[in-house]
């Protein structure tokens, strides 16, 4: 229970710094992704204070073999770059420039009743199942 009540209170916190720093708002990061127009450098500073948390706790993180809650620590092992890492990079970045959204805001979004949040979501879901589908018939 105590699993559930913090990664609850986690989605919460995060999905709040998604709303105060403008993530969730899709002409803000479109703005951020138009170097050749009217560039937002704001977000930069979001991305840059996410590192500067995230370097450190991962750091501390590779050192434990239990996470807080008493659960087996279960950080990324892949060190290399493939193909397919490559090409779902590159598919989420022309997904974020074209709609300004990633997953993680784009359920901010759907809480915010966005209606571009809501058909982001929608194609995000077909584009799992299809992904599924295709991982099966390997």
């Amino acid at each position: 229970m105590l699993q559930i009540v913090a990664a609850l209170l986690a989605g919460l916190v995060f999905g709040l710094g998604l709303i105060v720093s403008g993530m969730a708002d899709p002409a803000r990061v479109l703005g951020f992704l138009d170097l050749a127009g009217a560039w937002d450098p704001s977000l930069a500073f979001v991305m840059g204070g996410a590192i500067a948390v995230g370097l450190p706790a991962f750091a501390l993180a590779a050192r434990r073999r239990h996470a807080l809650l008493g659960g087996p620590m279960q950080l990324p092992t892949a060190r290399g770059i493939d193909r397919r890492l490559a090409g779902g990079s590159l598919l989420f970045g022309m997904g974020w420039g074209l709609a300004g959204l990633c997953p993680g805001p784009a359920l901010v979004g759907l809480g915010m009743a966005l209606p571009q949040a809501g058909l982001f979501v929608l194609a995000m879901l077909a584009g799992m199942a299809l992904f599924e589908l295709l991982q099966r018939r390997r």
